[in-house]
């Protein structure tokens, strides 16, 4: 067991019975306020910890003295770039000073205030600069259903999709923090009788995805090995890659998706590291027909998440309207990550990969609102008496995540967004 991960922790910081953020998780992100510029953090609870003070009062010179530099930036990048023997020494270094029964800091008063800051004292900042980001399409179960949709069931799956992770290379530039207002997106489209029209998006959705974050460069030439693939990546974050569905079924042939997912995607502020995520590990599906040798693995590579999304309308309450898990992928992030790289395709850090949208067996459990409302055919009941087929202007949709394991909830907040009209 990694020290960090030890359920019988507890901090001298007060964490609820439901937070996300134990002791046990210790994610990274980015956090800036009035009077302090962008600097690494961790959090604990609803207490924010900035990494950047905890560096300059000398807590990791154990580790390495010049880690305040890394601490300092206004991304995770460096910090990541770093590699695992430090980062992980970090994250049980903070896990350690923050144990209840560690006086260092928590008997002094004077250092907690440069350190601490309660989450509503602070802003949060997008954590990684993003240089490429690669969108998966890897839940059968999704691919199969926007197959049946599209296509013949029977044929709901291309060919290729059983043999390889289906990937396409995304916009980097428009990947938001949580919190972050979304307009809704212009472009063409084609209704069923006439000549393309331009305008706002009518069917404007919602995808369900989590993000691995590469923590490790390659070469340009160099290819992964499945068994290699998790030295490389850093840690997960969720994940809300926003889909314009109208204009995507008119752009998409023949080259995959492009205005209609460029204008956003929205990820939470915490990276939560793979390492954190350990006792979630859990098999993955039987592969059939058997994949080719490099994309072979060994172990439990899937992680039992649970996900869940909710609507909320300006003036009401959220309203829950998918209970996914990300367990339902059919192929791993090492599988992904192992393909993205087999052709030579160098990575660096800060890239970030998504899953693509994680749909369960279950209706309640389909990870979009093209599945739920089943192309507008199956309206969902809110509470204040409306329906909504796909996302309406002034809703915001909030996803969460977080797995239960020996007792210990670790999650990872929120990826919330509000859609505004069309500028």
């Amino acid at each position: 067991m990694l020290p960090a991960n030890d359920p019988s922790l507890s901090s001298w910081i007060n964490v609820d019975s439901d937070s996300d953020f134990p002791i046990q998780n210790i994610p990274f992100g980015v956090f800036q306020t009035e009077k302090k510029s962008a600097r690494v953090a961790t959090i604990i609870g609803d207490t924010v910890i900035d990494l950047a003070a905890l560096a300059q009062l000398g807590y990791f010179n154990e580790i390495d003295s010049n880690l305040e530099s890394s601490f300092s930036q206004s991304y995770i990048n460096q910090f990541m770039g770093l590699g695992k023997k430090i980062t992980n020494a970090v994250r049980n270094r903070i896990s350690n000073i923050f144990e209840k029964n560690n006086p260092e800091l928590r008997d002094n008063k004077e250092q907690q205030a440069q350190v601490l800051s309660k989450i509503h004292e602070v802003e949060m900042l997008l954590p990684v600069q993003v240089g490429d980001y690669t969108d998966f399409y890897s839940s059968r179960e999704h691919a199969t259903n926007v197959g049946t949709m599209f296509r013949d069931p029977e044929n709901a799956l291309l060919p290729n999709w059983l043999h390889l992770p289906v990937g396409y290379h995304g916009r980097a530039s428009s990947i938001v923090v949580s919190g972050t207002n979304i307009h809704r997106p212009k472009g063409q489209q084609k209704p069923n009788d006439g000549p393309p029209v331009f305008g706002p998006s009518r069917l404007l959705d919602f995808e369900l995805e989590m993000a691995f974050v590469v923590g490790q460069p390659t070469k340009l030439g160099q290819s992964i090995s499945t068994a290699e693939a998790e030295d490389y990546i850093f840690g997960i974050t969720l994940f809300n890659d926003w889909s314009a569905r109208d204009i995507q079924k008119w752009e998409y042939i023949p080259l995959g998706p492009f205005l209609a997912k460029s204008f956003a995607s929205t990820m939470s502020p915490w990276i939560v590291t793979l390492e954190a995520l350990e006792p979630f590990r859990t098999e993955g599906y039987d592969q059939d027909p058997e994949v080719l040798p490099y994309l072979k693995y060994s172990g439990k590579k899937n992680y039992d998440i649970k996900l869940e999304v909710a609507i909320q309308p300006e003036d009401g309450q959220p309203h829950v309207v998918c209970k996914s898990n990300f367990k339902h992928m059919y192929w791993t992030m090492a599988q992904q990550l192992t393909h993205h790289t087999v052709n030579g395709c160098n990575v660096n850090v800060g890239d970030m990969c998504a899953s693509g949208t994680i749909s369960g067996p279950t209706p309640d459990s389909y990870g979009s609102m093209l599945e739920i409302s089943w192309r507008g055919t199956k309206p969902v009941a809110m509470p204040d008496g409306s329906e909504r087929k796909f996302i309406n202007d002034k809703d915001t949709v909030i996803m969460r995540g977080w797995g239960i394991a020996n007792g210990v909830r670790i999650g990872f907040g929120e990826a919330s967004g509000k859609v505004l009209p069309a500028l």
